[in-house]
C-alpha cells in the first residue's frame, strides 16, 4: 500500500467494481494509443488534469456518463447535444456535472491569478471518441 498523486498515476475501475493497477499518467496516452491497456474497453477511468488553456479538442464517450469534477481553480464545460451548446460553471472545490452519454464536451479554464484549473474524471473509456475544436 502506498501514497499516490491522482494527477501522476491514474487508476482503472472494473467493471465488476475492482480498482487495477496504478497506469503512469506521463505515459498513459502513448501506452493507450498502441494498444498496451486492453483491459481499459471495460470499467472506467479514473483521472485528473490540470490546464491553463482551452482544451483544442470535443470528446464524447457513447458507453456510458462521465464524471467531471472540479479539484482546483474554476473551469466553463461546455456541452453539445444535437447541435445545442450548454455551457456549465464549475466554480468551487467538489463542483461536478455527469456529462450523459454520447455528448460532445470540452472545457475551458477560468484563470485567477495564474493558477491551474484541475478537474477529476470518471471516464467509460470504450470507443471515445475526438473531434477537433474551432477556438
Amino acid at each position: 500500500m502506498q501514497v499516490s498523486q491522482i494527477t501522476e498515476h491514474y487508476l482503472h475501475l472494473s467493471a465488476e467494481g475492482q480498482f487495477g493497477a496504478l497506469l503512469p499518467a506521463a505515459t498513459f496516452w502513448q501506452e493507450l494509443a498502441s494498444g498496451q491497456h486492453p483491459q481499459l474497453e471495460q470499467g472506467m477511468l479514473c483521472s485528473a488534469f490540470s490546464f491553463d488553456a482551452p482544451w483544442p479538442s470535443w470528446e464524447r464517450h457513447p458507453t456510458g456518463a462521465e464524471l467531471v469534477l472540479l479539484l482546483k481553480g474554476a473551469a466553463t464545460l461546455i456541452l453539445e447535444q444535437d447541435g445545442i451548446e450548454s455551457r456549465q460553471l464549475l466554480q468551487q472545490t467538489g463542483d461536478f456535472v455527469l456529462v450523459p452519454a454520447g455528448v460532445w464536451h470540452t472545457a475551458d479554464p477560468i484563470l485567477d491569478h495564474n493558477d491551474l484549473c484541475t478537474l477529476l474524471f470518471f471516464t467509460p473509456g470504450a470507443g471515445t471518441e475526438h473531434k477537433a475544436r474551432s477556438l
